[in-house]
């Protein structure tokens, strides 16, 4: 018998590694060596909590909360299709781009940033809460915990591997040309995900 932490991570990784913005943030930041610790710790620390909640319940406020859901889903989609528009804006300018690591963006913007990705995505509170959480408490009083550990690694590995396995692939960015590739990926899947939430609500 698969033992449920085990379980717990292979459920939380189907769900963590997916094409989203989270992770487009997460591997642009690893990609420039830039603020990638604190990056990945907030992703980390976030689904954590949001795991947390999920296990101690919360998923059954949020389901009969479906004001705060559309206010996140509006709000989301915002902040997507406006970070979206800035990633194509990149994509599409003049100016040279480096992965050496020595861009302008601050520790404070990059932790705003990827707080603003996670928390402001009402997906993350349907996939990591409701559901996480129920499929934890199936497991029993003390298996649900088991369950959350294995999820939990499981996003800790996942970011950890993204923002520092990103660096490998330095030399392929070092000309610009494959970082307006990147830009333009990023944006087209920001600019995606917000049309989505507004298709959605």
């Amino acid at each position: 018998m698969i033992p449920v932490v085990v379980t717990g991570f292979g459920v939380g990784l189907s769900l963590i590694v997916a094409i989203g913005a989270q992770n487009a943030y997460v591997l642009r930041q690893g990609v420039r060596a830039q603020h990638v610790l604190p990056v990945v710790a907030v992703c980390a620390v976030s689904d954590a909590v949001l795991i947390l909640a999920g296990i101690t319940g919360v998923g059954a406020v949020v389901e009969r909360a479906p004001v705060a859901l559309t206010v996140l889903r509006w709000a989301g989609a915002a902040f997507l299709i406006g970070y979206g528009l800035l990633a194509a804006r990149r994509a599409f300018g003049t100016r040279s781009l480096h992965a050496n690591g020595t861009g302008t963006g601050t520790l404070r913007s990059a932790v705003l940033t990827v707080l603003a990705l996670t928390w402001l995505n009402p997906h993350v509170y349907l996939d990591t809460v409701l559901l996480l959480g129920s499929i934890a408490n199936t497991h029993g009083r003390s298996g649900r915990w088991s369950f959350g550990a294995g999820a939990v690694l499981a996003s800790v590995v996942w970011f950890a591997a993204l923002g520092y396995g990103a660096r490998l692939l330095g030399r392929a960015f070092a000309r610009p040309a494959a970082w307006r590739l990147l830009d333009a990926l990023i944006a087209a899947t920001m600019l995606a995900i917000g049309v989505s939430l507004i298709v959605a609500g």
